[in-house]
């Protein structure tokens, strides 16, 4: 499954291995984008439990069965 979370602040790229390996990619708009494919829901649960320990704010959650092409999003 392909995630796409989006969250307030801005995250430096060194976070990465904490989120699982999810591509992480800084917006204009203040918001950072942690997108890629998680193996199962367990692994969702790590990394949301990750921004809760960090007290990010979790802005949306997205889901799809794969990239989504044009999404602008590369890592």
């Amino acid at each position: 499954m392909f995630y796409t979370i989006r969250i307030q602040g801005h995250l430096d790229s060194s976070w990465q291995d904490r989120f699982g390996g999810l591509c992480i990619t800084q917006q204009e708009t203040g918001t950072t984008l942690l997108s890629g494919t998680l193996p199962d829901q367990a692994a969702l649960h790590g990394v949301l439990l990750q921004i809760v320990r960090l007290g990010l704010t979790l802005l949306s959650l997205e889901t799809s069965e794969s990239e989504q092409t044009g999404s602008g999003v590369y890592c």
